[in-house]
């Protein structure tokens, strides 16, 4: 079917709220309605959703309000004869949704072709075995795994890989029913679980400790490809994406490391025959170059909306565009209205998601992190440094914390286990640890977090307790006339030591904070006397957009953020 051919276009949106699920792909949705709209085609979105974006009037030209379940699509396409369908734009759900359809002659028996990523694709990249024996074909290594159908076949199959081991339930949302397994009884108790949500149960040898790195890939029907980010998780494999703090680009591969992975995904993608964007995840040892794909999600996910909004390439709109049949030659950034977006995004600034978390509003919640998903919601932040995004990040995820340092006393009464047994407040653990002597290896040992986000850890807490050497500001600010204490303020030693505090992410308040002043006037007051300090010094930030070349265009975008560098 050519781009001509195609008037009317159903897209699935996402099923109903819950963790791991719709929120995140209302952005993927509404960018792929936009697209059609630019191209003068009808669209048609099932949706059970009501407050969301894809559903606001104008963004679709007709919305139906039902489950994306196989009887209700099939009767919405009754009705509507859609030319296409686009599957990939809500998530697992209407992924699985779409399979179904396919399996069944429905899009046969209607007429309705997938545009995108072919059904058999997504097919292959869902079921395990089938995905397993697809990288096989071109020598690419994935987990030693067995996909069971019965709890006696997943008890052979950890028999035979041995423990520890980690059971997944095939084609499920956000890690449900999924596990790690030490021994026998675990086994069976995780076991009973995952078999509850899917009648297919993988059982694959634990990676537990490696580093888990993921690439946003894309590609048209012309067989181009470009990577438009890639990202690492601070924690290792062992917790759920969803759960763990992601920072973009990658940190702490090597250029082999990086280039190796990259060109791996492209192979991958190309064999697999995806059209549009995918994920593919890695766990990558971190003392060698050894490395397995984990999965390879053939639709937009939780990443690809970060990967959007850190690079300023909307991915959905893309994909969307490129599921009618154009190639990425044929269009443009949509947010720089000049780049190509056969371009690759270069980043010389940092991205942080840090996910937030609602468990002190549940009683009796086990708060210890692992493979399912916990979390309700992320932050993403960004920053010239590390430091600076994570500190940004920290502030904003609702916990009542001004940053890495400085917040109130969290009491913890086994510091080694909180590190070894990661929950959600794993970062803070780090940050006290870390304050009262632990050394870098000591925790990188117990966390298994990688060294180098430990050392920026570290520095953070080297320039707290530096301002805290500086307790007598908050006095002799008092009996100095203004002039005097300026001058002193200009001095080499302290304004560098405010400036790298500002530049490495700390508050107005955290440094007011740490050298006092908050116990000598209300705590707002002494946020603002740092800042009158700074601004008098001329310590201010700068504003930065995403995507320089976008300058000339900057109505065009809201990919704007503060540094101090």
């Amino acid at each position: 079917m050519e781009k001509k051919d195609i008037k009317k276009v159903l897209l699935l949106g996402s099923g109903a709220l819950k963790i791991g699920q719709a929120g995140e792909f209302d952005y993927s949705g509404a960018q792929a309605l936009k697209a059609l709209k630019e191209e003068g085609v009808e669209s048609v979105l099932i949706n059970p959703n009501i407050a969301t974006v894809q559903t606001s009037e104008g963004v679709a030209d007709k919305v139906y309000f039902q489950p994306v379940r196989p009887e209700f699509v099939e009767r919405v396409i009754e009705k509507e004869r859609p030319d296409g369908i686009l599957l990939s734009f809500g998530g697992q759900t209407a992924l699985n949704c779409g399979v179904e359809l396919y399996q069944s002659g429905v899009l046969e028996k209607y007429g309705v072709k997938v545009l995108g990523t072919p059904v058999q694709a997504i097919i292959d990249t869902e079921d395990r075995d089938l995905f397993v024996k697809k990288l096989d074909e071109i020598g690419v290594k994935t987990i030693k795994s067995e996909a069971c159908s019965t709890v006696e076949e997943v008890q052979k199959a950890a028999a035979s890989l041995g423990f520890p081991v980690i059971l997944r339930a095939a084609y499920a949302l956000g890690g449900l029913g999924s596990g790690f397994c030490d021994n026998e009884e675990q086994l069976l108790t995780q076991a009973e679980e995952a078999f509850s949500f899917s009648p297919q149960v993988l059982v694959e040898k634990s990676l537990k400790g490696w580093k888990e790195i993921e690439y946003e890939v894309v590609r048209d029907r012309f067989d181009n490809c470009i990577t438009v980010c890639n990202m690492e998780n601070f924690d290792p494999l062992g917790i759920h994406t969803g759960e763990s703090i992601v920072v973009a680009p990658s940190q702490t591969l090597s250029n082999a490391e990086y280039h190796k992975l990259r060109a791996l995904a492209i192979k991958i993608i190309r064999h697999i025959g995806i059209v549009g964007e995918c994920n593919v995840q890695y766990a990558l040892d971190p003392n060698s170059e050894d490395y397995r794909v984990i999965e390879v999600n053939a639709r937009l996910s939780r990443s690809s909306a970060l990967a959007s909004k850190a690079t300023g390439y909307p991915l959905a709109f893309v994909a969307a565009k490129l599921g009618l049949g154009y190639g990425l030659f044929d269009l443009k950034n949509s947010v720089t209205k000049t780049t190509s977006a056969f371009f690759e995004p270069a980043l010389d600034y940092v991205v942080v998601k840090i996910p937030r978390w609602d468990l002190t509003k549940f009683h009796g919640v086990k708060r210890e992190l692992g493979s399912a998903m916990k979390s309700v919601g992320e932050v993403m932040s960004v920053g010239r440094t590390f430091e600076e995004a994570l500190q940004k990040g920290l502030r904003m995820i609702g916990q009542g914390m001004h940053g890495f340092v400085e917040n109130h006393e969290i009491k913890i009464q086994d510091i080694a286990k909180s590190l070894h047994e990661p929950t959600d407040m794993r970062i803070f653990v780090v940050s006290k640890a870390l304050q009262i002597g632990y050394t870098v290896k000591q925790i990188h040992e117990l966390t298994k977090i990688d060294c180098w986000f430990l050392e920026k850890l570290k520095h953070i807490v080297d320039i707290d307790q530096q301002l805290k050497e500086y307790a007598h500001l908050s006095e002799v600010s008092e009996y100095m006339e203004p002039s005097e204490f300026m001058e002193y303020l200009s001095s080499p030693e302290v304004y560098q030591l405010l400036h790298a505090a500002k530049v490495y992410g700390f508050s107005d308040f955290q440094i007011g904070r740490a050298i006092g002043l908050e116990n000598r006037m209300k705590m707002e007051q002494a946020g603002l006397t740092i800042r009158k300090w700074r601004k008098e010094l001329g310590i201010v930030p700068t504003v930065n957009q995403i995507d320089t070349l976008a300058a000339e265009y900057p109505a065009q975008t809201n990919y704007l953020y503060l540094s101090y560098l």
